[in-house]
């Protein structure tokens, strides 16, 4: 087969384009799953292969329709996979005790997934492999960069847990002891399986250090507090 026999094959409706997008569908869908599921992410690699798969279909059976009926809109049922995702987005968000939201990027790579998915089912064949590219090297590599920039941000949130109200002054002298200014502070109750009664409470504070500096350090100090009975950065 010449290359443009080839390209027709791909581009049209017939069981080899469509074995072809399906296939294109799986592995580039497993390709980011793989790497959301090694880091124990919500969604793996067989939600982000199913999501990409189901997308796919959607945009085959768009290009049959279309075929067949010449004046329906073609990208109606595409258009409600972009919006209808959103729905298994926001069941990969959490938000943990201290407040603290997790899953926005595994949502986020749902969506694009399926908008991936999109550009295969369409016959989009160069989009959908350059959008792969992207999204891998979001995830990968500019999520070691992200961390990085954290990690020595002058901002810090902290969230930590004190076994008395009255010990949050003790905290705060603490900080402003070691120039920190406090730009937020949030007084919570924590919440656990037992509901018995207790004194602790949970403390949210948003601070801005004087110069860069690793956020360990500073989590470190503020844990051999006699008073605070846990700590983290969020």
């Amino acid at each position: 087969m010449t290359f443009y026999e080839i390209s027709e094959t791909l581009s049209g409706i017939n069981t080899i384009s469509i074995t072809v997008r399906l296939l294109m569908a799986t592995l580039m869908g497993g390709i980011i799953g793989l790497e959301r599921g090694i880091k124990k992410r919500p969604a793996g690699m067989r939600t982000y292969m199913l999501v990409c798969i189901g997308a796919t279909l959607v945009m085959i059976t768009n290009q049959h329709l279309a075929y067949i009926f010449p004046e329906a809109d073609p990208a109606r049922l595409g258009a409600q996979v972009i919006s209808g995702i959103g729905f298994l987005g926001v069941g990969t968000i959490i938000i943990t005790r201290d407040r603290q939201v997790r899953g926005l990027t595994t949502a986020a790579g749902l969506w694009a997934s399926a908008c991936m998915g999109l550009a295969i089912g369409v016959g989009f064949y160069s989009g959908a492999l350059i959008a792969l590219a992207f999204i891998f090297l979001v995830t990968t590599v500019m999520h070691k960069l992200d961390t990085e920039l954290i990690r020595r941000s002058r901002a810090v949130e902290i969230y930590m847990e004190l076994k008395d109200s009255s010990n949050i002054y003790k905290v705060l002298d603490f900080v402003r002891d070691n120039n920190v200014k406090v730009t937020y502070m949030e007084v919570t109750r924590p919440k656990y399986d037992n509901e018995a009664a207790t004194t602790k409470i949970g403390l949210l504070l948003s601070l801005y250090l004087p110069h860069r500096k690793i956020h360990y350090e500073l989590i470190s100090k503020i844990g051999a507090i006699d008073c605070v009975s846990f700590v983290e950065e969020v």
